[in-house]
């Protein structure tokens, strides 16, 4: 046996040539992924596949903005909620599976790649289940992304055994089964498919609570919290998007900037705000167990559904006041605060409730939510008002936080220039 001659050293001071990177196999085994995993970021598939999602939530706002401004408002609500529903179940699936097991292998992106076609299809279908209660291409967009998610769990299955294969196995099965209940809406008259609807979500939400039965999947909490941040960004921009094009239409068919001006900053301000109110606190700490994570991850639909709807809202108000649309002043203002308020609650619910101190803090984002309401009989101004609300409680909420921690280091620096043998001022609320 012979050895080869080793590689000269290099000289000190010149730099390594560089290392080839490491080859990966195509096809790799699809297993868990760590928790406490460093550096986890979203992925640029992860990124794709986020921008392709806000296309068909664009397609369901433009939709729920047509009925509303017809004075179809309970009815473009119930299919909004169905739509949206469909859309955010996919895209939460998915996210929850890839923060646990994304290898990045070939097949895992052309699956995911499947799934951003099945919603591309669904956004196809969304003006037909509006307008015409026609929900086949609605249903089968979502065939499409539900078998391609149960495909990565067999995947799994594949790939591991014991406890965790049969959570694999039980996640493909449950998506299959809640898939063929889902055929109602092809079958069912009109009048039962909000029925259907009201049985199906339960059974849909049951499933991950059922697959994660004594054995929970390793999502990864820093991960998870940074792909519900970036969704949240994209639909806020989305919703930017929208108002800018309804208000730029409107200055260009009627010359209206004087009576669109107040809609236009206080959507802006509302927007801002709920950037701003949803990114001041580190979720991610918060998420330490399952049952945690359920609550806050499932709370997000309406966290996604309203933030799309202030878009829808902002955009109903403008065409109000150009007078493209069919309802009262007083209707168009709800468009816009009533999704503002919920979602306030829900961020507040989900988010802020974990980190605020005493009862001022705890009570400014339920009582800006009822401020905002308020702000609905505001006539022209209702939209401005709902801003400048917004806005005030931003305000509001970083000065209580300024002083808390203003108090705080006063109590430290008394604490730790103290006599030491003097116990007297233990027990400091605010010591670290």
């Amino acid at each position: 046996m012979t050895s080869s001659t080793p590689p000269p050293a290099q000289p000190s001071g010149l730099p390594s040539p560089p290392t080839a990177p490491a080859r990966r196999h195509p096809l790799r085994k699809l297993t868990a992924r760590g928790r406490g995993e460093a550096h986890r970021v979203a992925s640029p598939l992860e990124l794709f596949f986020d921008l392709c999602f806000v296309v068909a939530i664009a397609q369901a706002g433009v939709q729920l903005v047509h009925a509303v401004a017809e004075s179809h408002a309970g009815e473009g609500i119930l299919n909004y909620a169905m739509v949206f529903f469909a859309i955010w179940w996919a895209w939460m699936n998915f996210t929850w599976f890839a923060s646990a097991y994304d290898n990045d292998d070939a097949l895992y992106r052309v699956v995911t790649l499947v799934q951003i076609a099945g919603v591309l299809v669904l956004a196809a279908g969304v003006s037909r289940a509006f307008e015409d209660h026609e929900f086949l291409a609605v249903w089968l967009g979502y065939a499409v992304m539900r078998v391609a998610m149960s495909s990565q769990w067999l995947r799994v299955a594949l790939s591991t055994e014991g406890a965790e294969r049969r959570t694999a196995l039980r996640y493909a099965g449950g998506v299959l089964f809640c898939q063929i209940g889902w055929l109602g809406l092809l079958i069912l008259p009109e009048g039962g498919r909000a029925w259907l609807f009201l049985v199906m979500v339960p059974l849909e939400m049951c499933v991950p609570l059922f697959a994660e039965r004594g054995h929970p999947t390793s999502w990864h909490p820093h991960h998870i919290a940074e792909r519900y941040g970036l969704f949240t960004i994209i639909v806020l921009g989305e919703t930017i998007a929208a108002a800018t094009v309804a208000v730029k239409t409107g200055i260009d068919e009627n010359d209206a900037l004087g009576e669109l001006l107040p809609i236009a900053v206080g959507g802006l301000l509302i927007v801002f705000a709920a950037w701003w109110i949803y990114f001041v606190v580190p979720i991610h700490g918060h998420l330490r167990s399952s049952r945690q994570a359920f609550l806050w991850g499932y709370g997000h639909y309406a966290v996604f559904a309203s933030a799309a709807a202030i878009g829808a809202g902002l955009e109903v108000a403008v065409e109000q006041t150009v007078g493209e649309a069919h309802l009262s002043r007083l209707a168009a203002s709800a468009a816009v605060t009533l999704p503002t308020a919920l979602y306030l609650l829900t961020v507040w619910a989900l988010h802020s409730r974990h980190f605020k101190v005493g009862l001022a803090q705890q009570s400014v984002l339920p009582v800006t939510a009822l401020l905002v309401i308020c702000c609905t009989f505001a006539g022209e101004w209702a939209v401005l008002a709902a801003g400048l609300v917004s806005a005030l409680a931003v305000a509001t909420g970083t000065t209580l936080t300024a002083r808390m921690l203003g108090r705080a280091a006063r109590d430290q620096d008394a604490t730790d220039s103290r006599d030491p043998e003097d116990d007297s001022q233990e027990g400091s609320p605010y010591a670290v």
